[in-house]
């Protein structure tokens, strides 16, 4: 992959960061949840519209038909990933909720291998395992075997796999197509798909009070441009595993949200959850070599 501006890492955790608020976002809001993935989308797509028509409306002459067709199934993805996930809400806990949509690790392991060919290393695995460890932790004890808490769950785990998917496709198109069409293209598609779950499902478009407007708003600014956004730009220079492993941290930071905004309550295995989550991606990220001459000196 070639060398990016800066290093990818930064970006990345300034998107997990922003992410994070996306759950918080959305049990604020009073909509039903395709109205809110609607208008998360559309007001995404509406602040990027300017600077698209104006410097890289040309590039859709260029795109391959594989490219829009992988383009528009990752669009699909993302949208019915924010419709899942945001119907998960209203079943069961942010903590468990954000927990299970952010065990990529588990299908992007298995993605990256099965149509990338990328060498799993032991490192990667490990750190993964430990990640996926500590998420389980933070939710286990609001974890249900059945009623709408389960239903919940398994909306969130659908919901995972599908944003997955969704990484899995861009990058490999992002080697090929710039950020701002890329994403344009991916946003407007999902908006589409979302618009016509809307009427399907019979949600109203409006009238609604002016603060879920807001937080609409807020969920196209933060988790989208400066999260999803930022997530689309590192597929140029690293694989999907790594953002996947770095989502591990929204529900550290979720669950602290939810603590602080909603009451929920912060047991010890959040806790601790929240710890091992943190050792799982400080292993992935940190270079071993490093950290043993540090101990070792000139030893290692």
């Amino acid at each position: 992959m070639e060398k990016p501006p800066i290093h990818p890492y930064i970006p990345i955790m300034v998107g997990v960061i922003t992410l994070a608020f996306s759950a918080i976002f959305v049990k604020l809001v009073s909509a039903d949840a395709g109205i809110t993935a609607f208008y998360r989308m559309l007001f995404s797509v509406l602040v990027m519209a300017p600077a698209f028509l104006l410097k890289y409306r040309h590039e859709l002459k260029l795109i391959s038909k594989r490219d829009w067709l992988f383009s528009v199934i990752a669009g699909v993805f993302l949208a019915f990933h924010f419709i899942l996930w945001f119907e998960s809400l209203n079943y069961t806990s942010v903590a468990s909720s954000t927990v299970l949509v952010t065990l990529q690790p588990i299908f992007a392991f298995a993605g990256t291998y099965l149509f990338f060919k990328e060498k799993l290393t032991v490192k990667t695995i490990l750190s993964g395992l430990i990640a996926i460890g500590g998420s389980v932790l933070i939710s286990w004890g609001d974890f249900r075997l059945g009623g709408e808490a389960f239903f919940g769950d398994m909306l969130a785990l659908a919901a995972c796999a599908l944003i997955t998917g969704y990484l899995l496709f861009g990058q490999d198109v992002r080697k090929r197509i710039s950020l701002i069409t890329y994403t344009f293209i991916v946003y407007s598609v999902s908006t589409i798909a979302i618009f016509f779950y809307v009427i399907a499902a019979g949600e109203k478009f409006g009238p609604y009070p002016a603060m879920d407007w807001f937080w609409f708003a807020m969920l196209a600014i933060l988790p989208n441009l400066f999260g999803h956004t930022l997530f689309n730009w590192s597929l140029r220079y690293v694989s999907t595993n790594v953002i996947s492993i770095a989502i591990l941290f929204e529900p550290v930071g979720a669950a602290l949200l939810a603590y602080y905004i909603f009451n929920e309550t912060l047991i010890s295995t959040q806790v601790i959850g929240g710890i091992v989550v943190l050792a799982g991606i400080a292993l992935f990220v940190l270079d071993g070599r490093k950290i043993r001459k540090l101990f070792l000196g000139k030893r290692a």
